[in-house]
C-alpha cells in the first residue's frame, strides 16, 4: 500500500513576472508525494488559469484518484484516468520519481550534458527597461534571452533590446497577444533583427492565419500544443512546438509527444511554468532532443526548494 500526500505551496518571486496576461509575484504549485516501502517519489505541477486550472481545481482532480494511487495505480493507467494537464503531471512525475528512487538510478537512462544553456526571460516593461534588463542578463552570462511582448511598442522594444545585446540569441514570446492583421510585417521585423524564433503570436483559435504567409523566422506553438493530438492541426502553421509537462500531463506523454513531433518534422523547445527545481528535474530527460531549453522558472524564486538545481545566469549546471 502506498502512502500519498497532496499539498499546496506558494513560493514568492524576487521580481514581478510580467507577461501579456498580467503580473505575478509568487509561484503557486501543487505537490504529490508517493511513498512505498520506505522509498519516496515527488512530483510538482503549476496550475495555469489560461487552461481553466486553479489550485483548488487541481487539488480536487488529484484527490479523485488518491485511493487508486494508494492501491498501486500505474503511470500507464493514469494516462487513461485523468486528462492532460497540471493534475496528471504532478502524479505522473511522482510515479516516475518513485520508480527512479526504487532503482536508485536517474529517471531515464539518458546521458545529460554537464551544462544546459537555458533562456532567461526579459519581462514586459518600457523599451529602455527591457533593454537594460537584457544587457544585465547578457553581461552575467545569459546568451539566450526570451523576450516577453504584448501588443504594444513592439518595434521600439525589440530595436532597443537588439542594440543593447547585439550578440545575444533572442527568442520572442507574445503569449497569444497579437492579431492576424500586420502579423507578417511583425514577423519580418523580428527576422530583420535576427530573432531566432517567435513563440505563439496569436490566440490558439486563430492559428489558421499562420498558414497564409511564408514565415521569415520559425514560429513555435505553445498554447496551441498540449499533447500528440495537437500536432495534426499545427502542420503548415508552426515549425516548432514547446513541450511543457504541465500541458502534456507529465513526462510520459511529453516523451511520446517529442517523438511524434520530431517524426513529423517539428523542432522542439522545452519550457516550464514558474516552478521550483523539482519541476525542472522531472523534465530533464527531454533536454537532449530540443533546440531551445527555457527552464528558468526556479531562477525567479526568492528561495528555491532544497536541494535545488544549480543555476547561474543562462546556464543550468548538472
Amino acid at each position: 500500500m502506498r502512502s500519498v500526500k497532496v499539498y499546496e505551496e506558494a513560493w514568492p518571486l524576487h521580481t514581478p513576472f510580467v507577461i501579456s496576461r498580467g503580473s505575478r509575484n509568487e509561484a503557486c504549485v501543487v505537490v504529490v508525494e508517493c511513498e512505498e516501502d520506505g522509498v519516496k517519489g515527488v512530483g510538482e505541477c503549476t496550475p495555469y488559469p489560461r487552461y481553466g486550472e486553479s489550485l483548488a481545481s487541481v487539488m480536487a482532480q488529484i484527490m479523485t484518484v488518491v485511493p487508486e494511487l494508494q492501491a498501486g495505480l500505474t503511470r500507464e493507467a493514469l494516462q487513461l484516468r485523468l486528462p492532460a494537464g497540471a493534475a496528471r503531471n504532478a502524479i505522473d512525475c511522482a510515479l516516475w520519481s518513485l520508480e527512479a528512487a526504487k532503482r536508485q538510478k536517474p529517471l531515464l537512462d539518458v546521458t545529460l550534458p554537464q551544462s544546459i544553456v537555458t533562456a532567461q526571460t526579459v519581462v514586459i516593461g518600457e523599451p529602455e527597461q527591457m533593454a537594460a534588463s537584457a544587457q544585465a542578463l547578457y553581461a552575467t552570462g545569459a546568451t539566450l534571452l526570451k523576450v516577453k511582448l504584448d501588443d504594444r511598442l513592439i518595434s521600439e522594444r525589440m530595436v532597443a533590446i537588439r542594440a543593447a545585446v547585439p550578440d545575444a540569441t533572442l527568442i520572442v514570446d507574445a503569449n497569444e497577444s497579437w492579431h492576424s492583421e500586420g502579423l507578417a510585417a511583425r514577423c519580418q521585423l523580428l527576422a530583420d533583427l535576427g530573432v531566432a524564433m517567435l513563440e505563439q503570436p496569436l490566440p490558439a483559435e486563430d492559428d489558421a492565419a499562420l498558414a497564409n504567409f511564408i514565415h521569415p523566422l520559425p514560429v513555435c506553438a505553445d498554447e496551441s500544443c498540449h499533447t500528440r493530438e495537437s500536432l495534426s492541426a499545427l502542420k503548415g502553421r508552426y515549425e516548432m512546438v514547446n513541450i511543457k509537462l504541465d500541458k502534456t500531463g507529465g513526462l510520459t506523454e511529453a516523451l511520446a509527444l517529442a517523438q511524434d513531433a520530431q517524426a513529423q518534422g517539428f523542432a522542439l523547445m522545452l519550457g516550464c511554468m514558474l516552478c521550483t527545481s523539482r519541476a525542472i528535474g522531472a523534465a530533464l530527460p527531454l533536454v537532449n532532443s530540443v533546440r531551445f531549453a527555457d527552464l528558468d522558472g526556479p531562477t525567479w524564486l526568492a528561495v528555491d526548494v532544497s536541494p535545488a538545481l544549480n543555476f547561474t545566469s543562462g546556464v543550468l549546471h548538472l
